[in-house]
């Protein structure tokens, strides 16, 4: 399995980008799928993930700094997990990740524990500028 990130870039404070995590190499709709983010001189750090999704049963969920402002979806005939941000800050910049596993259960909630993540991509890169 492969993950690949693309969509960082620079943006202004209270700009707007969309990143995307393309899955390849395993049925899209076996994996769930979440985004963590490192900004320099920190550690990695969760920011949303969502479920396999299968039968209408997506569940997501978010860390509290981004809640209302991020939303994770994903595009099963398109392979693709999005991350849509808003109203970014300039404490979003960082390096952004996407990371999968293999979800058994199509109903469970995502997990947010990298740990639990077996394939990374490498990362995008998101500068927001005060």
């Amino acid at each position: 399995v492969q993950l690949q990130a693309s969509g960082g870039g620079l943006v202004q404070a209270g700009g707007s980008l969309r990143l995307s995590c393309a899955v390849s190499g395993r049925p899209f709709n076996q994996y769930a799928v979440g985004w963590f983010r490192q900004a320099a001189g920190k550690e990695r750090e969760f920011v949303a993930a969502i479920n396999r999704g299968s039968r209408g049963a997506v569940s997501t969920y978010y860390a509290d700094p981004v809640k209302g402002r991020f939303t994770i979806s994903r595009d099963n005939a398109a392979n693709t997990v999005y991350l849509q941000m808003n109203s970014l800050k300039a404490e979003d910049t960082a390096v952004y990740y996407c990371a999968g596993y293999y979800q058994r259960l199509y109903y469970a909630e995502p997990a947010q524990s990298p740990d639990q993540y077996e394939t990374w991509g490498q990362g995008t890169k998101v500068t927001v500028s005060s």
